[in-house]
């Protein structure tokens, strides 16, 4: 973790990361594939902390919540900026950027609660497409990325409360059942 929050993921080499562990490449290769799946292993406790952020005030992310659901997510990102900067970034890994991507659409399926039909409840397989959680999921790690790679620059709470005004403009955060289903049978 030391070694991605301080260089870009693509200049890690598997040489440096042995040396590092004080281990062998053989090792490392029992192990791992490819230094992005060592850092998508990594960052696990890292995202489990961030997925659990958006239920940190106790509020569902859509139907009901508000701003305030969102200030400890984008604390997450300003608390870790340098690691995330470095593994979502231009040279990042598309493994953890999609595991949380992931993740976060199944905290808002699952927040939102999965009406009959709508998938898996996953987001993975057939039927596991939700418009809305992938909307959601989608927009909040972009703008999370995007954040952090210009520096952070203003509040969590400031950032909060204009992705939410935003969401909400664009039906994020509200199921309207008037929008088509895509759910797959």
């Amino acid at each position: 973790m030391s070694l991605i929050e301080e260089t870009d993921l693509s200049d890690i080499g598997v040489a440096a990361l042995t040396e590092l562990a004080g281990t062998s490449r053989s090792t490392f290769y029992d192990h791992f594939h490819d230094v992005q799946e060592l850092a998508e292993s990594a960052c696990t406790a890292l995202i489990d902390e961030l997925i659990e952020s958006l239920s940190a005030s106790g509020r569902p992310l859509v139907d009901g919540g508000g701003p305030e659901v969102l200030v400890a997510y984008f604390a997450n990102f300003s608390a870790h900026a340098r690691l995330y900067r470095n593994v979502l970034g231009p040279q990042g890994s598309a493994r953890v950027a999609d595991r949380i991507r992931r993740r976060i659409a199944v905290a808002v399926r699952l927040g939102a609660g999965t009406p009959t039909g709508r998938g898996t409840g996953t987001g993975e397989g057939p039927g596991g497409f939700d418009l809305y959680a992938a909307f959601t999921a989608s927009a909040l790690l972009g703008v999370a990325v995007d954040w952090v790679q210009g520096g952070c620059v203003g509040t969590s709470e400031d950032l909060a409360a204009g992705t939410w005004i935003l969401l909400s403009a664009h039906g994020g955060v509200s199921r309207d059942p008037t929008l088509k289903d895509f759910a797959r049978p």
